[in-house]
């Protein structure tokens, strides 16, 4: 959608149901699927948020909501919106599916409110000066999706039975996952002996075949059984 005109704001009129909902939401505080910023001070760190949501379970993320849950608002939602917009058209990749809206806290005080769907055609990527990135949402986090993790992201759009070889490989993996809990790619390299080509394709199709959990992390990714 377009950005925001003064002329939209001037239509906007104080709606009590809807700040009720804005209060109940911001309540439950910063989450999966729920992101606050202050300002839009930094539009392509907001678009990363944004296509973290769209590449993991959807969300919404809040201009003018402080860290802590204090609803501040925003005095210029249009400067605001501007920014973010043309971030998204200049930086994302494929473009965003999302809704922007706009709620008055008070006759000068707003607050710009993006929802956004797990997206069809995920993964996304924010790219800039020809590095392109994509990110995954983790509890209150938006983190960089491994190479892993965007394969994973991409072939589970696909719903489709996935096979794979249960040999030595995986008889290693399990074992040591039934003492350790949790192991990463490097350690799976270095308890199999194999390449990291193949060990990551082994992962990826583990984790395709719901017999493996993959977690992203700052320091990497984590593989681990899932919860039965």
């Amino acid at each position: 959608m377009n950005h925001l005109h003064l002329k939209d704001l001037e239509a906007i009129e104080l709606d009590e149901d809807q700040l009720f909902e804005l209060r109940h939401l911001v309540a439950e505080g910063e989450g999966g699927q729920l992101e606050f910023k202050r300002r839009a001070s930094d539009p392509g760190r907001i678009v990363r948020e944004l296509i973290a949501f769209a590449n993991t379970h959807g969300g919404t993320l809040l201009v003018g909501v402080n860290d802590d849950g204090d609803i501040s608002g925003v005095k210029f939602p249009e400067d605001e919106s501007m920014g973010i917009v043309e971030t998204l058209q200049k930086s994302c990749r494929p473009p965003l599916v999302y809704h922007e809206s706009v709620i008055a806290l008070t006759e000068t005080k707003f607050i710009i409110r993006y929802d956004i769907p797990q997206s069809d055609k995920r993964p996304h990527f924010f790219v800039d000066k020809g590095l392109a990135e994509s990110y995954v949402r983790v509890n209150d986090m938006s983190i960089k999706a491994s190479a892993e993790m965007q394969e994973i992201i991409k072939r589970s759009k696909k719903k489709k039975d996935i096979r794979f070889a249960y040999g030595e490989h995986e008889k290693l993996l399990m074992t040591y996952l039934a003492e350790h809990t949790t192991i990463t790619l490097d350690q799976f390299r270095a308890l199999t002996k194999l390449n990291r080509f193949k060990a990551s394709r082994k992962l990826i199709l583990l984790v395709l075949a719901n017999v493996l959990k993959i977690t992203a992390s700052e320091k990497g990714d984590i593989y681990s059984m899932p919860l039965r």
